[in-house]
């Protein structure tokens, strides 16, 4: 049943335009959440303001590369300036990169590139949402990792390297940050059914789906539901602590 939990908060949810950010940024404002949606593609981030606004909701969009970190300032400075307040902070921008391919043939251009979005993004964001929060002596930030991260997928050592880095980004967080009134959580998926599957080879998607004891997908449902719960009030008590959403995959 969705609850009202997120009424009177802001939410920011990086990498909002599709995909898991879409589906998180719906289910916090179906519970009550006023949202900043923010993301690099303007057509997509364009249709998902529409259809969040034409549901009735307050939503903002922001056309913004998180590795840029002007970009990302003055991103925050507008939010705050529209709502006076941030909550919440999902961090699901991300890329998956070269994959079924080798150290060897990974080239240094695609690993800066894969770095830019996936960890200086988070650790941008990160940033930028908790002076607010830090000032209000409240906040709930999530940063989207990977069971990569975790475990590394071989073949794709830009997302692994990049997700671990993520996880090492909550965990130092959450404790620098642990008396303050803010949590600061991971969600590690592994593979979900998103438009992100078609950059990845189909022989690295059928390992990695080989890898998940519940012998399917994940949706993107599941892991908004997920992360509401961990972005609530009542998640009180758990901070620097990185959550699984696999399927049984994951082995810590």
């Amino acid at each position: 049943m969705i609850s009202e939990r997120f009424k009177g908060q802001v939410a920011v949810i990086s990498g909002g335009g599709e995909g898991l950010g879409k589906a998180i940024a719906q289910r916090l404002a179906a519970e009550g959440a006023r949202l900043a949606i923010v993301d690099v593609n303007r057509e997509k981030l364009a249709e998902a303001v529409e259809t969040l606004a034409m549901e009735g909701h307050e939503v903002v969009g922001e056309a913004v590369d998180v590795s840029n970190e002007e970009a990302v300032k003055g991103c925050f400075e507008r939010i705050m300036e529209r709502f006076g307040r941030v909550d919440v902070m999902v961090n699901s921008a991300g890329i998956v990169g070269p994959t079924r391919t080798s150290i060897l043939d990974y080239s240094v251009a695609d690993f800066d590139r894969i770095y830019a979005v996936n960890l200086r993004g988070a650790f941008l964001m990160a940033k930028c949402a908790l002076k607010p929060m830090a000032e209000k002596g409240y906040g709930r930030i999530v940063l989207i990792a990977s069971i990569a991260g975790k475990e590394g997928n071989p073949f794709m050592s830009g997302y692994s390297a990049t997700k671990a880095g993520v996880i090492g980004l909550v965990k130092g967080l959450g404790k620098e940050f642990a008396t303050t009134g803010i949590t600061v959580n991971g969600l590690a998926p592994a593979v979900i059914r998103t438009a992100m599957n078609a950059d990845t080879h189909p022989e690295q998607l059928a390992y990695m789906t080989s890898k998940i004891p519940m012998g399917r997908l994940g949706t993107v449902e599941e892991v908004a539901a997920a992360t509401s719960f961990i972005a609530s009030p009542e998640n009180s008590f758990s901070t620097g602590f990185i959550y699984d959403i696999s399927g049984g995959r994951a082995t810590y």
